[in-house]
């Protein structure tokens, strides 16, 4: 296995510009692919601004800020994009079949050495892998937002991973600066396997009239030393995200206390998503500040 010098990120949303952000910041060359050139250009804002944040804190340089941006490529097409990547990794939307496409493109467009990543937060990484023809090449690597401030990266062996690529990715995670964790390939591997139920047990206590969207989340917050409360927190993630991770892991624990609450399943459908759309448990419409709407939501 080579070693890694040239990394393509695909996806430029929340997920994807943090990675592609965290490796350029760390001297790495990225091609941010999207397949929306409105998508690359918000990226790039994102990244920019992320930075400017980390230059007022006295973080980094003038010059670090400008080598970041330097380090990074933008693409929309993903064949040319990853021509040359040492590492792919795939920062897509959390979706099955997207997933394996991408993974199924992959393996046509890159060389047989590239070590191809994903940064799904549930999906079984055996399955992407049989996308491949080599699934020996194919690792997790789940990392925590916002990519540049959190630590932590779960590392992800699926069945068929070899050592080498594992401990290439245990390396890498660690020169950037995270954390890297190994676990294993089960539905939502360690941290959604924990949070996610605790979200939706949150999300029932607000269903079932206990209290309300401030009440929950303060108690949380202030009983648990949680630095946001779960349905905030849930908002900050995107309730669609944590919708399709519950699925996943109802789907493939077939275990009812992973079945999503009907609030959360209604709230998705009619398009509150949190954060992202500017309305989720609280109203994001100012200035992205959370506001509580009313009492029991």
């Amino acid at each position: 296995m080579t070693d890694i010098k040239n990394i393509a990120v695909i996806g430029a949303g929340t997920m994807g510009n943090g990675i592609a952000h965290t490796f350029a910041q760390s001297g790495y060359k990225v091609n941010l692919i999207d397949i929306s050139e409105v998508s690359l250009v918000k990226g790039l804002n994102t990244i920019e601004k992320n930075l400017d944040r980390m230059l007022t804190k006295e973080k980094i340089s003038e010059v670090d800020k400008k080598n970041t941006l330097e380090n990074i490529s933008t693409h929309t097409n993903l064949k040319n994009g990853v021509k040359g990547a040492d590492l792919v990794v795939e920062a897509a939307t959390e979706n099955e079949e997207l997933k394996l496409k991408i993974f199924k493109d992959l393996n046509d467009f890159c060389a047989s050495e590239t070590i191809l990543a994903t940064n799904t937060s549930s999906i079984s990484i055996t399955k992407i892998a049989t996308a491949v023809t080599n699934p020996a090449r194919v690792i997790g690597m789940h990392f925590m937002n916002p990519v540049p401030i959190m630590k932590l990266v779960e590392v992800i062996k699926g069945y068929n991973t070899s050592e080498e690529v594992l401990n290439s990715i245990l390396k890498l995670s660690e020169a950037i600066g995270k954390v890297p964790v190994e676990v294993n390939d089960y539905p939502g591997f360690v941290a959604n396997r924990i949070l996610m139920p605790m979200i939706n047990e949150a999300i029932e206590t607000l269903y079932n009239g206990v209290a309300g969207v401030y009440e929950i989340d303060t108690v949380m917050k202030l009983g648990m030393a949680h630095p946001m409360g779960p349905l905030q927190l849930a908002d900050f993630i995107g309730l669609d995200v944590c919708l399709s991770i519950l699925n996943v892991m109802y789907d493939g624990f077939k275990n009812p206390k992973y079945a999503p609450c009907p609030l959360l399943v209604n709230m998705v459908t009619a398009g509150k998503l949190g954060v992202k759309s500017g309305e989720g448990f609280y109203d994001y419409t100012e200035n992205q500040q959370p506001k509580v709407k009313s009492a029991r939501n």
